[in-house]
């Protein structure tokens, strides 16, 4: 007979979960190794934690943890109205920029809908669509990035979104603003363009464009960011989407009311404009990348240009270096899940971590 898990949808009996970097607690149990051993470079996030202005407003939004948040987010909305020139209603909060993604499914997507996204694209892509009961289509990449020319030739009449991560993760590709922008002209009024930017603060100067610029011209597009990267919140799940209106209208009738916690809105908050933290994360990452990227020459390795805060690198069996990896405490992102078996996804540390790194890499290359 059948059972109450086989009457679920089968859309959702066929999702397989996301794979997460694996935590230092758990290799740490595997292994017998000692934590304060372990490197992790496994989940792009910041090596230098977090800025003193944020830590501040944290401990003071402690107090009031008996409290639920404000559902509104109005101190972090009006940060971002003051940093980015947006209105109020142009602006969604989420769980992380993860949460944003799966708003924009939920509000525009379902069953008889399509969503497009790149091949070695987010995997957040394929599991928000599957989730609605969407069909993905998945486009060819170019170069391990986006073909924006594929990806409007794949729009169909029941096309509803398109996700484009720019710097993509897992593979540190780019495409250039102005590139993007054309796309968006191209585009019908009746597709969600949703512009996945949580990298954009690593982007060099001569990288650099404004989408927000060009949200009075295409009410159909969604920048998703986020505080998890950059600003070093990633256990906070601080991300926020700005669009128009009627769009974020739309997100926030699917939005859980207490998506983001008191202390993850005041801390964002602080951190949003801590400059100098920035700017110090920018140059720790200029730096390792530098680093890795010098060692993987003269290892002989083959690595794809990345504008993130990670480097994707061929290793050849990637699956079998990375357990070789991990048998040295040093954790970083098997992508095979990604269509790239014979690479790894490398997070940026600090120097010595990035070291470490590169010392053990040719022990697990054998």
């Amino acid at each position: 007979s059948m059972s109450l898990c086989d009457l679920a949808p089968a859309y959702i009996r066929a999702i397989s979960p996301y794979q997460p970097g694996k935590p230092i607690s758990e290799l740490a149990r595997e292994m017998g190794l000692e934590e304060a051993s372990i490197v992790k470079l496994a989940s792009n996030e910041n090596p230098l934690g977090i800025g003193e202005q944020t830590r501040a407003a944290i401990e003071s939004a402690l107090a009031d943890i008996a409290r639920y948040p404000d559902g509104n987010g109005f101190e972090l909305k009006d940060a971002l109205r003051r940093r980015y020139g947006v209105a109020m209603d142009q602006i969604v909060l989420g769980n992380g920029s993860n949460d944003i993604l799966e708003l924009a499914a939920r509000a525009f997507l379902g069953p008889d809908r399509e969503a497009i996204y790149a091949r070695h694209a987010f995997a957040v892509y394929p599991l928000a669509t599957q989730a609605t009961g969407a069909r993905g289509v998945e486009v060819p990449a170019q170069d391990f990035g986006h073909d924006l020319d594929a990806m409007l030739a794949a729009i169909t009449p029941l096309t509803r979104v398109i996700f484009i991560a720019n710097p993509n993760n897992p593979t540190g590709t780019f495409v250039p603003g102005d590139r993007i922008e054309a796309f968006l002209g191209k585009v019908p009024d009746d597709v969600l363009v949703v512009l996945d930017e949580a990298y954009t603060e690593y982007l060099g100067p001569e990288q650099r464009y404004d989408a927000i610029a060009w949200l009075s011209r295409f009410p159909n597009l969604l920048i998703s960011r986020t505080f998890s990267k950059a600003y070093g919140l990633a256990g906070l799940r601080v991300g926020y989407g700005l669009g128009s209106a009627a769009v974020i209208d739309l997100l926030n009738r699917v939005r859980q009311p207490f998506n983001v916690t008191s202390v993850g809105l005041a801390a964002a908050a602080a951190a949003l404009f801590d400059d100098d933290f920035l700017a110090r994360s920018y140059a720790l990452n200029r730096a390792g990348m530098a680093q890795l990227t010098a060692g993987f020459t003269a290892l002989g390795l083959e690595w794809i240009p990345s504008a993130g805060n990670f480097v994707t690198v061929k290793v050849g069996n990637g699956a079998k270096v990375n357990q070789g990896l991990l048998r040295q405490g040093v954790i970083v992102r098997p992508i095979g899940g990604y269509g790239m078996p014979e690479w790894l996804r490398v997070s940026i540390g600090l120097e010595s971590e990035n070291t470490r790194f590169l010392e053990a890499l040719p022990v697990a290359l054998g």
